[in-house]
């Protein structure tokens, strides 16, 4: 077999570099290479990538290479170079979480995600940007500057998995691992037009997590395809002594995937959830989008909801989550911390146990309403973002369709409300909004589903397929953009608010 040209050599489906490493044809050297010119020639305009580990990263691959020319047993995901979420420890690799405190923190030892990935063949070549400590939609920091989008890098690239985004879009990595606790997984990958999964809890461990019993943060899978993800997603899978959500149930087969007649789905619709702004442009896209899909379905039907209550009830969990983590610091280093951390940490001094109380009920209200929902409906699918990208310098949407936002994070609703669902969520690509930026669809299965919602997921994305694709101007983003690299600092914020996790898994 011929092999490809650099360009077209990074382009393949993480599944078709791993076949053609396993069956020799595919150097895991020459590919790791290729992704490194790949990173060389883009990042400077787009800044997805922070720390790498070039070196360490070719010897790897080149002991990959080896042990298929010995003819080895291959592990899953042989050879695939992977990003690596700058929330998420790395070995012997700098992790700074986007914080000024930890510009020198090279960790000791993997995380359980970054571990399990290592042991089934992926390769760790580099860390992608996120925002301080994970506190936002817009992937910035006073470390490593802006991350730009690559469809116009003067735009935000979503957050705060935003530099894995915007790596796989651009053909750095073929697969990159992500976090979400209100849409940093789904809202990247949306507005940069990649495939990202939120799992059910405990689908992935966690070994960080400060609040070892929380659901509100999860890791995940970012990439360029559904089928990729779930190839990734198999990887992703299962319990961890340290984490006492993966106890909870027996890991699922993500691949193959089986295949689902997206004639027989019975799909239910929400534009806002009945508790959302949306901008009046992402209204018009998604019902286009709906109106072409509920010709390909069995029903397709409007989701009469109202889930108000859901805005107060993240406030306090979310609250709780950046207290039990950055407590300490904000005691001891507040000026290390960004306002958007800060100002979660003040907010939950003002929350009592009946505050918490009443946010377990309204939880526990709204999964049990989705759930109900899943008795008659296969999937639930609403947008995945309020707005198109906005310019990066602009830290978040302060108003949506003439809305005030009461905080930074209100924009990210749509995401957020079906975090407390527990729900897994998927943001699937699907053709570009008014403004040519990616559009993304929000497909929601039922809880602990995860396997059956990637089916699902790939007969939605084989029919839009007919569609021609959305990709960046590839040559425009060889010319690099300085500014992206600059220290961000991040303004006081107005309203309070933060969107995060645990510890340093907020996201």
């Amino acid at each position: 077999m011929t092999m490809p040209a650099s360009g077209e050599l990074v382009g393949l489906s993480a599944r078709a570099m791993r076949d053609g490493i396993a069956r020799g044809e595919l150097s895991p050297v020459e590919l790791l290479q290729a992704c490194l010119d790949r990173i060389d020639a883009l990042n400077p305009a787009v800044n997805a990538i922070c720390a790498r580990d070039d070196q360490r990263a070719l010897a790897a691959a080149a002991e990959a290479e080896r042990r298929v020319q010995r003819g080895e047993a291959l592990p899953p995901l042989h050879g695939l170079p992977l990003g690596v979420k700058d929330l998420q420890d790395t070995e012997g690799l700098l992790t700074t979480y986007g914080n000024v405190r930890h510009r020198g923190n090279v960790p000791v030892a993997d995380n359980a995600l970054v571990a399990r990935l290592r042991a089934v063949g992926a390769i760790v070549v580099a860390k992608t940007n996120v925002p301080d400590f994970g506190a936002g939609a817009n992937t910035r920091n006073p470390v490593w500057g802006a991350t730009g989008n690559p469809f116009n890098p003067e735009l935000n690239a979503g957050g705060s998995s935003g530099g894995s985004a915007a790596a796989l879009v651009t053909d750095m990595l073929p697969l990159c691992t992500g976090s979400d606790t209100g849409g940093s997984l789904r809202i990247p990958a949306a507005m940069c037009g990649v495939v990202g999964l939120r799992p059910s809890p405990g689908m992935v461990a966690n070994d960080a997590r400060a609040l070892g019993w929380s659901a509100i943060s999860v890791l995940g899978p970012m990439a360029r395809d559904v089928a990729d993800t779930a190839l990734m997603m198999s990887a992703c899978v299962g319990a961890h002594p340290m984490d006492p959500l993966t106890g909870l149930q027996a890991p699922q087969a993500f691949w193959p995937l089986p295949e689902v007649d997206l004639s027989t789905l019975r799909i239910a619709v929400t534009e806002d959830f009945g508790a959302c702004a949306v901008d009046p442009m992402i209204r018009r896209v998604f019902r286009q989008r709906v109106a072409a899909l509920s010709s390909q379905v069995a029903r397709c039907e409007r989701l009469d909801w109202d889930l108000d209550e859901g805005h107060r009830c993240f406030d306090v969990i979310r609250a709780e989550s950046f207290l039990a983590g950055f407590e300490a610091i904000y005691r001891s280093a507040p000026e290390t911390l960004s306002p958007n951390v800060r100002a979660n940490i003040e907010m939950a001094a003002g929350i009592s146990l009946l505050d918490r109380a009443q946010a377990h009920l309204a939880q526990t209200r709204i999964f049990r309403r989705f759930q109900q929902t899943f008795e008659d409906f296969d999937l639930i699918v609403s947008p995945v973002t309020s707005v198109t990208p906005f310019p990066w310098r602009q830290l978040y949407a302060s108003v949506i369709d003439g809305v005030e936002q009461r905080n930074y994070y209100e924009w990210l609703s749509l995401t957020y409300l079906v975090t407390l669902a527990t729900c897994p969520a998927l943001s699937l690509p699907c053709g570009a909004d008014e403004a040519g930026m990616p559009f993304g669809l929000q497909l929601i299965g039922p809880l602990h589903q995860d396997a059956r919602l990637l089916a699902m997921a790939q007969a939605v994305e084989t029919w839009w397929r007919s569609q021609p694709p959305v990709r960046p101007d590839i040559e425009a983003l060889r010319r690099p953009r300085p500014e992206l690299k600059e220290i961000v600092t991040h303004p006081p914020l107005l309203n309070g608010g933060g969107h995060g996790g645990s510890g340093v898994n907020a996201v």
